[in-house]
Formats: C-alpha cells, structure tokens, sequence
C-alpha cells in the first residue's frame, strides 16, 4: 500500500483568481487565455467561492443579457469545497468524486480564505497514473 500522498504534491500552487465583481464576460476570457476551467472567487484578497466553465456555460444558456453586464458574484458556486495542503489526495478525490466537484480549492489551514492552490480532477488524475505507475514498478 503507497503511503499517503498530501494534495500539495499535485495542487495548481498559487493560482490565478478573480474578483466577485469581475464581469462573466471577462472572467470567461481569462479563463481561455489561462486554460483554465476554474477560478477563485475573491473578495477583499479573501475566498468566498467558485467560478467554473460550467457556471459559464449555464449562465450563457439562461442569461437575458450580455456577459459584460453580469458579475462573477451572480453565477459563482458561493460554498466551493475546500481543503488543507495536507489533506490526502485519496480522501480528496473520493469527496470530489462523491458530489461531482470538479476541483478542490486548497486554502491554508489556520486561515480558510485564503487560496493556496487548486486541486482539479486532472490533477487527481495524474496522481492516479503515477500511484498505478508505481505499483506496477514504473518509475
């Protein structure tokens, strides 16, 4: 059995993210000119959600209105899931796979809004092929 591998190992460290009253138009372009597919909601330097392509795309099938005259605050995931940098990559992985979530934002541990990665299911991917890589004596 591998040990425990903490999230830090395959988090995004310090990632790109974005004001709440950034108009979705322009948080949509960020993100393709990042290839990203989320971002960090701040407020005041300080976590208080989610913005995916997911919410994009929803909010342009729904929307009435122009992306430029709606904000991030409006469509992002308000309550995003988060964990330490020393969670383990397994428990992660099982939570995100559990309620569908397409990423983890990985915050400091004495301070809860405060980003210090991302941890995407692409990233859990990649851990899974080197933890399977390595039982099978790959590396």
């Amino acid at each position: 059995m591998p040990d425990l591998i903490p999230v830090r190992q395959y988090m995004s460290a310090l990632p790109e993210t974005i004001d709440e009253d950034l108009s979705l138009g322009d948080a949509k372009d960020r993100m393709y000119a990042l290839d990203v597919r989320h971002l960090p909601v701040l407020r005041e330097g300080r976590l208080i959600g989610i913005l995916s392509q997911r919410d994009v795309a929803v909010a342009e099938s729904l929307a009435q209105v122009e992306l430029a005259e709606i904000s991030v605050r409006q469509v992002m995931t308000q309550v995003p899931f988060t964990c330490g940098p020393n969670a383990h990559v397994e428990a992660v992985a099982r939570e995100m796979a559990e309620h569908r979530y397409g990423s983890a934002i990985v915050v400091e541990p004495g301070h809860p809004t405060r980003v210090l990665g991302v941890f995407t299911t692409t990233d859990a991917l990649r851990a899974l092929a080197e933890i399977v890589d390595g039982l099978m004596g790959k590396n």
